[in-house]
């Protein structure tokens, strides 16, 4: 990029400066305009500090303000609010105005040196090039990089920079551009200075409190008010403005007012000493709220109106902005050098004594109110200091997520805790607080992003990255990525392109100030659009001067942009301009571009070569035109190649070179592709043969991870829980997207098969022949110099020798013919096989080249002759690695890392397993349970132990006991084991205790047991059932297995080995269960009690033709604490069908198996508990019904940590006794509510097939984890998980506060009276009926309760009269843990009638000797009816 006149720290500090307002008043105004200023005017070229400033920070720490630069303007209050989204048409046509004012200067000196033909010249230095026609070039770049740096300026780019940056509108979403503080200003010669002072005040309060206005904006709603009363000297009386100020001072404070004095100059200016003029260079920046003027309706691309419009330009004239350069006589020519003194100094104090302080209390005040709402625990700075690493850490921001596809639209209001950290954040970057400015940014970031209020994180973005930039000696390195999404967001979902070219010019600049021209040219070529000319032909431009001040300067890319920048020039109405850059940019193409003529020129001095015994040079020739893309006609380029072929063939005659190297075909180094090991077997009969790997598969990154994460499970598994420290993932495939750091390993005897890809660039046809793989070989022990050499001419040879193959370390498989259309890429399968351990090495390819026969024969027999000469030569495989980035050369420089996809380790032989399934089904329906079978074959000579499987879905299969040598089994045979049930059983529910232990370890990885201690020995084949469940989600499933086995010896380089498996399984609809538990209404002590299951079932198969009803034959349960104990359906039929759409509903009771607080021996012991639906009983714990249930809970217990570690996580407690009573109730409350009861539902369906009767059997589960929670079989879709990405930050602890819902299950009460009661009222009008309430605790812990029977309800439903309650009517009591209280009571009723008297309010919490608690109310039973009948009738 061009150099600028500013560093880039003191660009980026004066783009955001503390912006102060003016309010003048009229006589004021007066005063100032003596000097043809105001009083924003006069004050600007003494903005800029001199000496440091300092303030506090929340923590107390001084903070060095240094030159500091404030922005004084005046108040111009509009009703319209301005338009944030793009610039205003006077505001492009004052850009317009300052790019066409600045343009280089007439008549600079320049510097051309001529080299042939080609010229490259430029205003500020010359670089020397020259283009001869094909051989030079190289030499010419390598020359014009090693010249000194490009420095060329441009200061139209620069005078539009600083004018953009101006005219940005004030924004919503941010505060920097907001004022900070205002300036009364009044004169001494006033009548009543301090009541002006008051309307000025009171003016300043209606333009920002009214909401009349739009603009201006206000930073905060107390703006600091600063009171200067202006003094004439020249004309005004001293003393008296001394009594006004001294006035002021005992009024506003000694910090709030100032005597400014100013026209002191009495003489004329040509009488007095020369005074310098300080307010030409500023007079043309004017604030943008003021720069709407000359809205002149013109059209943008209107070239002839832009000429005329600037023709004053074109006569050296440069028009001014303000309007004021009409007017006569010099400003400033009533102020001395004195009175520039006085304001120098009234702004130091205005601004040391006034602003800073002003901004430091403000800056307390904020972080105060974002820590009380936000419940945090200590100051902002030191807390985001703690978790973002601001103090030391150098380790850059992380990146954000992807962005929303929408802009949300979201508004914060003013008092919202985002925008008062986004408030703190731009206060402190304007005092230059970077790093707590950093910290809040980051902050908000995360709080927008979570609210998916996408302007606003933008910005935060933005902001962000520029103070993690400033900030002095801090080792964070900038973060590109912020801007880019900053970047990305404005414009693309904002559709905010002022804001977008703002955030692109910062960021460019400070990517140029780091050495990164690459990134910062890509940056400036983005924001490249069709919406302004201007700014996509400057930005063009200085994307073209990043490209040539690049280490490795990119002279065709400076060309090439400069010419996009004068087009865009040109529709700019910028004509200068644009010439300009077009003449910059043909210095380079000037005799360099790829024409038809120079086709023809290097043909015809190619064959004038030959011509003269240069044939050195006419290969040279030959090779320049077949070597680079032509646009030559298919006769023209076979002619070419005929010719080249010829030379070539003469050429190697006379230099004796046996392999040289060729041009043709092309060859692309990094696609090529490597795969290790036999290629697999096809599928036999029924069996379907492991996918595992082959090139023809495409690469995928995300099923790589899968694989490498499933291997390091199973190694770790295999080493005791951990992953040794060199493992390695095992490699069959490299390409270029694979890691190719270390030498792959391959085995002897076992085939690696390179793939090549070659593309023809020539429209004719290429013949290929006797294609293979060069190589070298090196055995362990030896350098492999005299080895490798011989290799390669026994490679080259015509391999005729075929007897002295078996003496050779690798066999070459050699391709005969391989043939290539016109333009055509093709790929080439080249294999070699070794036969010794060692080093080998893939150098290249070797071949005979020949130009395939046309189907014209109407030649010359010279040309046949020419036709028929084939040239033998070779080209090396030189692949690339990646670029490093990881030291700070690496980063200078550009260096790659090695890729040695091609240099493979031999390795002894090692075992080789092949895997078979057989009877694997492609569809199943939702929990149906298949029998298929696996077979493992070991094809090698070394037997294989330690076999092992794992796989992205664990709860899909598991493994059973020894199969049968034939697969086949009858169709009608259950899965299941089956008891016979007797007939008119009882219903009752048969409990069977299983231990987990049983059913392998609570991992992923399973041990296959074959060939017992000794392994699979060579040769032999071992053969298991494998029992499958459908996935509980509806649609298509990718299933892979890893198989995992080792070698026998330990210490080898292959340790193990792995085979792969992927699978799809089309799961559909089957039933859908629902299931929910309450607690019983009967107290817990009675042997009825516990709690009641409801398991809801329907059938919502619709894919299915043949599958019309399921049969629900069994629901089972598995826990360690409660089973069921039998269904209380009141149905008799015992069968329960659904068909399609239909739904069943059954009940069942359970009761705990165990007490809570008994500690058992083995805890991993559950209850499985069987209702049988019909005449058999399944047993649950049993295979495979117990080994899926066990595999089903895992899954889910894992999903359910996941998620637990995945939200808002409450910080631990540090020993603070409210902090410990509340887990300790929280952990009673949730004890209380624990059900961790799991649902089994056992179902058949008939099928017919092919005229045969099937049965599908299969399971649902449904994990009950507390009360009153309904709990579904279908597993939920993922969608939340990425809105628990956006969670950034951790939410603030809850409070201690009871929770209501839970608590209110603590004490179950129950009335017990007699239901009818006959009264003679005649006799007796009062009516009383004795009544017990019954308090149960459900706890086991103690309970405070309180019983209210004055509870009042509205229970017209029943009796329009109302009854009451005597005696006694409020009872306070404590019940023991699982304890009962009766209390007797007595009903009081007036009339007959029906009532209902279940009234009394019955409220209780925890007793706890630490804490009070209050007590919540208990829920309610159904409504208990009393009939109250009259005796007389």
């Amino acid at each position: 990029m061009a150099q600028c006149v500013q560093s880039v720290q003191e660009f980026v500090q004066d783009s955001f400066v503390p912006m102060v307002a003016v309010l003048c008043s009229d006589e004021a105004e007066r005063l100032t305009r003596k000097n043809r200023l105001n009083f924003a005017e006069l004050l600007r070229p003494f903005c800029r500090l001199t000496s440091e400033g300092h303030l506090r920070d929340p923590n107390n720490q001084l903070q060095v303000v240094k030159n500091l630069r404030i922005c004084v303007t005046k108040v111009t209050p509009g009703a319209a609010p301005p338009s944030g989204s793009a610039l205003s048409p006077g505001q492009r046509r004052r850009l317009d105005r300052v790019v066409l004012s600045c343009q280089p200067q007439e008549g600079a000196v320049t510097t051309a040196v001529a080299a042939g033909d080609y010229d490259l010249s430029f205003s500020d230095e010359a670089l020397k090039s020259s283009a001869p026609w094909f051989s030079s070039w190289r030499e010419t770049l390598t020359e014009v990089r090693a010249s000194k740096l490009f420095s060329a300026t441009t200061p139209w780019f620069e005078a539009y920079r600083e004018n953009f940056l101006q005219l940005m509108p004030a924004s919503e979403h941010e505060f920097l551009n907001h004022y900070l503080a205002c300036l009364l200003v009044v004169s001494s010669g006033e009548s009543a200075p301090v009541e002006q002072f008051v309307k000025l005040s009171q003016e300043q309060h209606r333009i920002q409190h009214s909401g009349d206005y739009a603009t201006p904006k206000w930073f905060i709603p107390n703006t600091l008010k600063y009171y200067v009363l202006l003094h004439d000297v020249s004309q005004g009386d001293q003393q008296r403005a001394e009594t006004v100020y001294e006035d002021m001072k005992q009024r506003y404070g000694p910090a709030g007012c100032y005597l400014l004095k100013i026209n002191s100059r009495t003489l004329p200016a040509e009488q007095n000493e020369q005074i310098p003029d300080p307010w030409s260079q500023y007079l043309h920046r004017n604030h943008p709220q003021s720069q709407d003027e000359d809205d002149v309706p013109a059209e943008e691309n209107d070239v002839g109106a832009g000429e005329d419009r600037h023709s004053a330009d074109t006569e050296g004239k440069r028009p001014e902005a303000n309007g004021e350069e009409s007017t006569t006589g010099p400003r400033g020519a009533c102020l001395t050098l004195d009175d520039h003194d006085h304001i120098r100094q009234f702004v130091q104090e205005f601004t040391f004594r006034g602003l800073l302080p002003h901004v430091e209390k403000n800056i307390r005040q904020l972080n105060d109110q974002v820590v009380s709402r936000k419940g945090l625990s200590r100051s902002l700075f030191t807390a985001t200091k703690k978790w973002f690493g601001g103090g030391g850490g150098g380790k850059a921001p992380e990146k954000s997520v992807g962005e929303p596809k929408n802009a949300g639209g979201l508004l914060y209001p003013p008092e919202a805790p985002e925008l008062q950290i986004r408030k703190m954040a731009d206060l402190c970057f304007l005092v230059q607080h970077y790093e707590l400015a950093y910290n809040c940014y980051h902050t908000a970031k995360k709080d927008f992003l979570s609210d998916q209020a996408m302007l606003y994180a933008a910005g935060a973005l933005e902001m962000a990255a520029v103070s993690a930039f400033l900030q002095p000696g801090s080792a964070r390195p900038y973060p590109t990525h912020y801007m880019d999404t900053a970047i990305q967001t404005y414009r693309d979902v904002c559709r905010n392109m002022v804001l977008a070219e703002r955030c692109a010019l910062l960021s460019a600049e400070i990517l140029k100030s780091q050495g990164k021209y690459s990134e910062a040219a890509t940056l400036l070529i983005k924001m490249t659009s069709e919406d302004s000319d201007l700014r996509s032909a400057l930005l063009l431009e200085q994307a073209a001067h990043c490209f040539i001040n690049m280490r490795t300067r990119m002279l065709r890319k400076f060309a090439f942009h400069m010419i996009l920048a004068g087009h865009r020039f040109s529709k700019a109405g910028q004509k200068r301009h644009a010439l300009r850059c077009y003449c910059q940019a043909m210095q380079v193409y000037k005799g360099r571009s790829w024409s038809l003529a120079e086709d023809h020129i290097n043909f015809t001095i190619g064959r004038q070569s030959f011509t003269l015994g240069q044939p050195d040079k006419a290969v040279h020739a030959f090779k320049h035109i077949l070597t680079n893309d032509s646009r030559q006609t298919a006769s023209q380029q076979g002619a070419f190649l005929r010719e080249y072929l010829y030379v070539y063939k003469t050429v190697m005659n006379q230099t004796g070179v046996s392999l040289p190297n060729l041009p043709l075909p092309c060859i692309h180094s990094a696609a090529t592709r490597v795969y290790f090991g036999h290629e697999r077997r096809p599928a036999e009969g029924e069996k379907q043969a492991a996918t595992h790997v082959s090139l023809d598969q495409e690469y995928d990154a995300e099923q790589a991870a899968v694989w490498r994460r499933l291997e390091e499970r199973l190694a770790a598994a295999a080493n005791g829980g951990t992953v040794p420290a060199n493992f390695r993932p095992s490699q069959c495939y490299l390409d270029s997207r694979t890691d190719n750091l270390h030498h792959p390993l391959a085995v002897v005897e076992e085939p690696m098969v390179v793939e090549v890809m070659f593309r023809n660039p020539l429209k004719v046809p290429l013949a290929l022949s006797r294609l293979s793989l060069l190589w070298k070989f090196r055995r362990h022990g030896h350098t492999g110099e005299d080895a490798a050499e011989e290799t390669e001419e026994e490679t080259a040879a015509d391999q005729d020798a075929a007897d002295h193959q078996g003496e050779e370390p690798v066999t070459t498989e050699t391709i005969l013919d391989f043939h290539l259309a016109p333009e055509e890429t093709k790929m080439a399968r080249l294999r070699l096989l070794p036969h010794r351990t060692g080093c080998l090495t893939v150098t290249g390819v070797v071949y005979d080249l020949a130009a395939a026969p046309v189907p014209e024969t109407g030649e010359d027999e010279g040309t046949q002759k020419v036709e028929s000469v084939p040239v033998s030569g070779k080209q090396d495989l030189k692949i690339r690695g990646p670029r490093l980035n990881r030291t700070k050369e690496d980063k200078m420089f550009v260096r790659y890392g090695p890729d040695r996809r091609l240099e493979p380790i031999i390795t002894p032989p090692a075992p080789l397993m092949e895997v078979f399934f057989l009877q694997f089904p492609t569809a199943l329906l939702c929990g149906e349970i298949r029998k298929a079978y696996v077979e493992f074959c070991n094809v090698s000579a070394v037997p294989l132990r330690g076999l092992r499987v794992a796989s992205t879905h664990p709860d899909f299969f598991t493994f059973g006991g020894p199969a049968p040598p034939d697969p086949a089994s009858p169709d009608n045979c259950s899965a299941y084991k089956t008891l016979a049930l007797a007939a008119g059983g009882s219903g009752e529910a048969r409990r069977t205790p299983a231990s987990a232990d049983n059913f392998g370890p609570a991992s992923d990885v399973t041990d296959v047991p074959v060939g017992g201690d000794g392994g699979l020995l060579p040769g032999r084949s071992a053969r298991l059932p494998l029992w499958l469940r459908g996935p509980d989600r509806e649609g298509v499933h990718q299933i892979s297995f890893l198989f995992y086995y080792q070698s026998p010896e330990k210490g080898d380089k292959i340790s193990h080995r792995v085979v792969r498996h992927s699978v799809f399984i089309c799961a559909s609809h089957s039933l859908s269960v629902r299931a929910s538990a309450c607690p019983s209404a009967v107290a817990p002590q009675r042997q009825d009690g516990g709690a009641l299951v409801f398991v809801d079932v329907e059938n919502i198969n619709t894919s299915e033709a043949g599958v019309r009803e399921f049969h629900i034959v069994q629901v089972s349960s598995g826990s360690q604490h409660w089973s069921l104990n039998k269904c209380i359906n009141p149905a008799k039929e015992k069968d329960c069908k659904v068909s399609s759409r239909e739904r069943a509903k059954l009940c069942f009771r359970a009761t705990p198996c165990k007490p809570p607080q008994d500690a058992s021996d083995d805890a991993n012991v559950f209850t499985f508990s069987d209702v049988s639906m019909g005449n058999e009983l399944i047993v649950s714990s049993a295979t495979p019904c117990g080994d899926f249930f066990f595999r089903c809970r895992r899954t889910s217990e894992s999903r359910r940590a996941d998620a637990s570690r995945s939200g808002s996580r409450t910080p631990s407690g540090s020993g603070n006794p409210d902090e410990d009573a509340r887990e300790e109730l929280q952990r009673v409350v949730g004890k209380c509510n624990q059900l961790d009861l799991d649902i089994i539902v056992i179902w058949k369906a008939f099928v017919v097939e092919d005229n045969k009767q099937l049965i599908l059997e299969g399971q649902l589960h449904v994990a009950l984890q507390a009360f009153g929670k309904e709990a579904t079989s279908l597993t939920p879709k993922q969608e939340s998980q990425e809105m628990v990405l956006l969670k950034f930050k951790s939410e603030p602890p809850p409070p201690a506060t009871l929770p209501s819902a839970q608590l209110a299950q603590l004490v179950k009460s129950n009335l017990q009276y007699s239901e009818t009661h006959a009264h003679d009222f005649a006799a007796n009008s009062v009516c009383v009926v004795p009544v017990c309430l019954v308090l149960s605790n459900c706890c086991w812990t103690d309970v405070d309760v309180t019983v209210d029977l004055r509870h009042k309800t509205i229970s017209s439903e029943w009796s329009e009269c109302s009854f009451t309650w005597v005696g006694q009517t409020r009872y306070k009591l404590t019940l023991g843990p699982r304890g009962t209280h009766r209390l007797q009571l007595r009903a009081c009723f007036l009339r007959p009638g029906v009532y209902n008297i279940n009234t009394p309010a019955v409220r209780a919490a925890p007793a706890s000797p630490a804490a009070q608690y209050d007590q919540v109310a208990q829920r309610n039973g159904g409504p208990a009816l009393v009939v109250i009948a009259d005796a007389n009738q």
